[in-house]
């Protein structure tokens, strides 16, 4: 075959490149390549890696030689089309690469990296050589082992940095590096019993009985196999020993007598528990007309707004509309805003839908990825319900996407890119499969509802609680004043303290709200005020009592809480504001008897942290909840008659745009936890400015008045929904390096995009991780066309600016429709 008819794929690669590569194909493979397949590709002097085929051509590069394609690693595509048109617009959105979608969107199974194998060079004479004490140490380890790999190198020597000595010994010809690809996806794998074959035969069998007659621990393992394999084709070792209630060493002497014999069984991570739908419903008269609303406006709308305030019943509603896309065989796709929600939904919608329905978050490890993925894809997944990584998964039959909660933050990805919206991206993916999209939400987002109001989405309203229950009665208690007439208890109000002790002396829960974690997020000297601060960033370090350190939310820098100020040496330091942990504290002095539980992203860290504590509570094992934000999405408790918010004032004045809206949904969405079941409930919000106009449309539930005034404020200074905000980040080591890198690029937009731009400016954190930060803020406008030409606009200085060597080492990341 010539050159010219040679046949090429561009292929994505796992990584942040402008470009796609171009690789040949070797004639063996040519009938076996398919768009979407996974193909094993080096990159790079050594490097393989597994790409996707983006598109296949006859065209060959005409800068560099193409090499060829290693492997096929697909019999069939495992990225359809449809996701391939959703990866592009998703690059194109979010300015991305494709390769950088494609790291966050396959599982890591499906993204294997070659792993460097080292072993001795056949060919030298080592005694020759001229080798370091280290050097030494890393040859005789090969002649003991085939092949060392980088870990085992860095474990021998005792050094992180072993590339230089790596590099020494391949020079000296001491050794040879192999690159190998190999798959990291391991099937789980379960060992079960069976009986010999020669206990078919009944006389054996009954001998055997016999043989066995005065051995007991043995016979009763005997005995439950016999009547467990009537009961299932594989019997699971660990469970026959607990049936026999036999030691294991008494199944083992049966094992070496050759009388039982093991096999493995791969099994389902996500292993089905047998659950199936048991529980049904009927919806009350004011689900029945928002689910009617719903449907009709799904004839004309691809996108449903639904705002029902809080426990006004949306579940049920959404359980309704999956129903119907079951029994025509359609895949629904149930987005939450975070792990935190999850367990709670997820029993609940399992009551209705059993296994059809599985959760899918960020806490599952690469194997259960990369199953849950291949039941989606095979179809045997019909209902998935997941926090904003589940909009990669790959759907090939979706109907409905619900999108809970979705005002939420948490379905925004602020690190590392693609910074996409999940609600967003949701929208645009169910245009690819000519789907509906339903937004669910208690307080809208002002963009989401601004669309309803303006006829782009249907709008559907739920104004009664389920049950009738009323809405919890909502007031402030003054801070500042009891302060004043010092009536207040540490961070209680005397309005709050007794809230809580009557909702314990009537055996009720109660919800306490402090969006901060930790124990105090200030330490500073008295004399001089100097305040501990990360070595790594611009933000002081917060103290955590249960370990006595200071830590960094921003880095995890800690250090043990210091006793002696650095700056002038007194001894007179203090802890400064609060957090959930010193409220925690405190409720254990002011209610001694109360059983006390902290939902915070210190107490959630483990696989099943939130869910533990989530049921604990509802089990009634704790009286009082004290956490963070985690508090105000959708969680349900019965018992919860008093909810209590610890300091309201940093919520409302917050500098950004956005500050009174994420006031009112949050203290709204807290609130919304008390009173659910059987009777009304009472939330305290404490603040020092009761008059706010924010806190008063909370209290009064006043979404619509909150919403005419803030929006009028945006089309004024032309934020959202009025235009489409990019923030560019200038990072550099070197404080001067940033500030200059970022006039720079002002500069440059400011030919073409002058009146869009404000910056640069320094952020409220102005350094991270040692990289100090300029910000660029474009509010452009939302026409397409002008938009696509603007980001080219944008792209093309950036090149320019990290281009040219002063700026050497500068990173320059872009955030489209931050939050």
């Amino acid at each position: 075959m010539s050159e010219a008819l040679a046949t090429f794929v561009n292929i994505i690669l796992p990584l942040s490149l402008p470009k796609l590569y171009t690789y040949r194909i070797p004639r063996e493979l040519e009938n076996e390549i398919q768009v979407g397949m996974r193909v094993a590709v080096q990159f790079g002097n050594k490097r393989i890696y597994a790409g996707i085929i983006h598109d296949i051509h006859d065209k060959p590069p005409k800068d560099y030689e193409a090499k060829y394609i290693l492997d096929v690693l697909d019999n069939e595509p495992c990225v359809s089309s449809l996701t391939l048109d959703f990866w592009k617009w998703m690059a194109a959105y979010y300015m991305c690469s494709l390769g950088e979608v494609m790291n966050a969107a396959l599982p890591s199974a499906l993204k294997p990296e070659s792993q460097t194998n080292i072993l001795l060079n056949p060919e030298c004479d080592i005694s020759s050589l001229d080798l370091s004490d280290r050097e030494y140490l890393v040859v005789e380890a090969l002649t003991r082992e085939t092949t060392l790999q980088i870990d085992d190198i860095v474990e021998i020597i005792q050094l992180k940095q072993v590339f230089p000595l790596l590099k020494s010994l391949h020079l000296k010809g001491a050794i040879l590096l192999q690159e190998k690809l190999e798959e990291t996806y391991k099937p789980k794998l379960i060992t079960c019993i069976k009986l010999a074959e020669k206990y078919n035969n009944e006389n054996e069998l009954r001998l055997l009985f016999e043989q066995l007659e005065k051995k007991e621990s043995q016979l009763n393992v005997l005995l439950a196999y016999m009547q467990l394999k009537h009961e299932r084709p594989n019997i699971e070792k660990k469970f026959l020993l607990n049936t026999s209630h036999a030691s294991e060493s008494s199944l083992n002497t049966l094992i070496k007598k050759n009388i039982f014999e093991t096999y493995p069984i791969q099994v389902d991570r996500l292993s089905d528990t047998g659950q199936t739908a048991k529980e049904s419903f009927d919806l009350n008269e004011a689900q029945v007309i928002a689910l009617n609303e719903t449907k009709k406006h799904f004839e004309q709308k691809q996108v449903v707004l639904m705002h029902g305030i809080t426990s006004s019943g949306k579940t049920h509603i959404y359980v309704k509309l999956i129903e119907e896309q079951i029994k025509i065989g359609k895949q629904v796709l149930f987005l939450l805003p975070e792990i935190a929600l999850t367990s709670q939904v997820i029993s609940r919608v399992k009551k209705y839908f059993g296994d059809a329905a599985i959760a899918y978050h960020s806490k599952f490890n690469s194997n259960e990825r990369l199953e849950l993925w291949q039941k989606v894809h095979d179809g045997s997944a019909q209902i998935i319900i997941g926090a904003r990584s589940s909009i990669f998964l790959p759907f090939h039959n979706l109907g409905l996407i619900i999108v809970d909660e979705e005002h939420e933050q948490s379905y925004k990805q602020p690190d590392p890119s693609p910074r996409y919206n999940a609600r967003d991206c949701a929208i645009i993916l169910s245009k690819l499969y000519h789907c509906k999209t339903l937004l669910g939400s208690a307080t809208p987002s002002f963009e989401s509802y601004y669309n309803a109001m303006h006829d782009k989405y249907g709008l559907v309203k739920l104004s009664q609680r389920f049950g009738e229950i009323a809405l919890p009665t909502i007031i402030t208690a003054n801070i500042a004043e009891e302060r004043r007439v010092k009536t207040i208890k540490g961070n209680f109000t005397e309005v709050l303290y007794h809230a809580i002790d009557e909702a314990l002396n009537k055996n009720e829960q109660v919800i306490l709200f402090q969006n901060r974690r930790g124990y105090s997020p200030i330490y500073e000297c008295l004399k001089c005020q100097h305040v501990v601060k990360c070595k790594n960033c611009d933000i002081s370090l917060t103290y955590h009592k249960y370990n006595d350190t200071l830590k960094c939310h921003y880095c995890g820098y800690t250090i043990p809480l210091m006793k002696t100020c650095v700056a002038c040496g007194s001894h007179e330091l203090a802890l400064k504001g609060l957090g959930t942990e010193k409220i925690e504290d405190e409720l254990q002095i002011l209610f001694p008897s109360a059983r006390i539980s902290r939902l915070d992203l210190d107490t959630t860290r483990s696989k099943k942290g939130h869910t533990e504590i989530i049921k604990s509570f509802e089990a009634h094992d704790a009286d009082i909840l004290v956490g963070t934000q985690m508090l105000s999405k959708g969680l349900d408790f019965g018992a919860v008659s008093i909810v209590g918010v610890i300091n309201a004032d940093q919520l409302l004045f917050f500098p950004d745009f956005r500050a009174h809206e994420r006031a009112y949904q949050l203290l709204t969405q807290v609130s919304g936890r008390a009173g659910r079941r059987s009777k009304q409930g009472n939330v305290i919000i404490q603040t020092s400015v009761p008059q706010h106009h924010v806190l008063q449309e909370v209290i009064n539930y006043r979404f619509g008045t909150l919403y005419a005034n803030e929006i009028e404020e945006r089309r004024k200074y032309n934020y959202p929904p009025f235009s489409r905000i990019i923030l560019i980040k200038i990072k550099h080591k070197d404080y001067r390096i940033a500030a200059d890198a970022g006039y720079e690029l002002f500069q440059l937009l400011h030919k073409r995009l002058g009146q869009y731009l404000v910056g640069p400016e320094t952020p409220y954190v102005s350094r991270i991780k040692n990289f100090y930060i300029k910000e660029i803020l474009l509010k452009l406008t939302k026409d397409p066309h002008t938009l696509n030409l603007h980001k080219t606009y944008m792209k093309e200085c950036i090149q320019k600016v990290l281009e040219s060597k002063s700026y050497k080492g500068c990173i320059i990341q872009l955030d489209v429709d931050p939050l």
